[in-house]
This record gives C-alpha cells, sequence and structure tokens, in this order.
C-alpha cells in the first residue's frame, strides 16, 4: 500500500501525517500545492505512475467560506477541477480515493441529523463547489468513498478553536454566533477513522458522515473552549445570525447522522467536549 496524502500541510493532512507515521511508516507520501499543483493534470497523472500510488486520502481543499463568494475561479479550481485530475490519474493506476467533504453541501433546514442519502442543496459558493467535487468524482471514479464532516478544528493552521483561544487573551468581551447548530469535529478523530477505513477488510465505496458525537451551537462551544482552557477574562455574548453579517450564508443546523461509517467500519467517536479537551491539552503543552 503506498497511500498519498493531499493537502498536507493543512488541518487534516498534518493528522493524517500524525497518524500515518505512528501506525504505518514509510508508505505514504505527503504533498501540499509546493510538490503536486492538483490543477496540472499531467504532473498529477506523472505522479501517480512514478510513485505507484494505491490509495489517496484527499485532505486539499478551497475552504475559505467567506472569500468563496469573490474567488469563484480559485475555489472551483480546487474543490472541482483538482477532484477531476485526481479522480482520473488515480483510475489510470487503479488507485482507490478517500476524499474530503462538508456538511455545507446541505442547506441547514432540517430538524433531525442529515443522512448521506438526504437531499443536498448548498447555500454558499463553498457548498456548492464541493458537492459538484462530490459528483464529478462518483461519476469518474464510482469507487471513491467521500466523507462529509463539519466544524474541524485541530492544534494546526486557522480554526475557531485557536481563534477563540486567542480572542480569549486579547479581548475583554467577544460575540459568537448562537442560533446555528452542528457538531465540532476534532481532526486526529477523523484521520483515525481514515485510517481504520484504510486498513479494513473492506472497501465500502459511496458517502459517509463522519464528525464527533454530540451537538452545540458555535456559542456552546466557544464556551467550552474558554471554559477548558481556563480563559476567564473574556465575556462570550450570544448573537444572532442576523446580528453576525458575512458574505456567505451558514447552514442553520449541520448535525450529521453517522450510522453508515459506524455501522460498516465499526468506528467509535469519541463526544465533542471529550476531544475538545484532548485538543485544547496539546496545543497548551506544545507552546
Amino acid at each position: 500500500m503506498k497511500i498519498l496524502v493531499t493537502g498536507a500541510n493543512g488541518q487534516l493532512g498534518r493528522e493524517m501525517r500524525n497518524v500515518l507515521e505512528t501506525e504505518n511508516p514509510n508508505n505514504a507520501i505527503y504533498t501540499d500545492i509546493n510538490e503536486l499543483d492538483l490543477t496540472n493534470a499531467n504532473a498529477i497523472n506523472d505522479f501517480f505512475k512514478k510513485n505507484e500510488i494505491s490509495h489517496v486520502v484527499n485532505c486539499a481543499a478551497y475552504t475559505a467560506v467567506d472569500k468563496a463568494e469573490e474567488e469563484k475561479l480559485e475555489c472551483d479550481a480546487i474543490n472541482i477541477n483538482a477532484v477531476k485530475n485526481i479522480a482520473n490519474a488515480a483510475y489510470s493506476v487503479d488507485a482507490k480515493i478517500i476524499h474530503i467533504s462538508t456538511d455545507y453541501v446541505f442547506d441547514g433546514t432540517a430538524h433531525r441529523p442529515y443522512k448521506e442519502s438526504d437531499k443536498v442543496n448548498p447555500i454558499s459558493q463553498y457548498g456548492t463547489s464541493k458537492r459538484k467535487g462530490e459528483t464529478a468524482l462518483l461519476a469518474l471514479a464510482p469507487e471513491s468513498i467521500i466523507i462529509r464532516t463539519s466544524w474541524l478544528y485541530s492544534p494546526y493552521g486557522k480554526n475557531f478553536v485557536k481563534t477563540m483561544l486567542r480572542l480569549g487573551l486579547e479581548q475583554s468581551e467577544t460575540k459568537v454566533v448562537c442560533d446555528q447548530i452542528g457538531t465540532p469535529t476534532y481532526a486526529l478523530d477523523l484521520a483515525k477513522a481514515i485510517y481504520k477505513i484504510l486498513t479494513s477488510h473492506q472497501w465500502v465505496e459511496g458517502i459517509f458522515h463522519f464528525s464527533n458525537e454530540g451537538a452545540c451551537s458555535w456559542y456552546d462551544f466557544a464556551k467550552s473552549i474558554h471554559r477548558i482552557a481556563n480563559v476567564s477574562e473574556c465575556k462570550i455574548i450570544p448573537i444572532s445570525t442576523e446580528d453576525y453579517q458575512t458574505m456567505a450564508k451558514r447552514p442553520f443546523y449541520s448535525i450529521l447522522d453517522k450510522t453508515r461509517i459506524k455501522a460498516t467500519y465499526g468506528i467509535d467517536i469519541p463526544y465533542w467536549e471529550d476531544s475538545l479537551f484532548n485538543c485544547i491539552n496539546r496545543i497548551i503543552n506544545e507552546k
């Protein structure tokens, strides 16, 4: 098995490296834009053949949700065109693909956790591009696995947890939306789930959902971050989405039903606050 991890410098990519280097060293290649331009089809085809790739974990994505409303071409280049290039290159060498997608393919109007079979209806450019990436991948490489996730965070890069920790030290108060409901996902937990799929005795294609267990609002999430990190000098003020205007619309409700991935691959998923505690301890200890 030779595993290619794309987007290896991002949150999930770096956690995939941590898992693979612990569990399966010397059998993975890690690339980001400097090592492999995913928008260059010829470069990808050559890379796959030269390195005898058997599996791809595509963590690469354009994730700047608000900027995507203005940078449509840049967003589509990574979230759609690059996915097509990976699919074609993988097909040429008979490699299997695990591709990461998002809860933003849904419009957030549901009142129960979203199943993989539920109707999609993205309400942002980012969500639209990720859905088009899904459909392109399934058309070109139907044996692929797509994992939709939500509210991803880790000790790496930019994310809500690190932002709240920073603001907790810099400001006396910060306003956080209280009427959008979802589930935070610790990137390390997702990386471990992906590794379990890669090393499973079976390969079941199609779409799966993964997030940590439980649900909360962004306000609840922020309060838990400060409580776990013992941040007490910054007051978190709940506000409505209407009072926090952004360029891109966000789903009001984006809890994912994880029944399929748990039943198919026997994955045990931790509760979101337990994982948040583990991540914050890492952030504090690594300073």
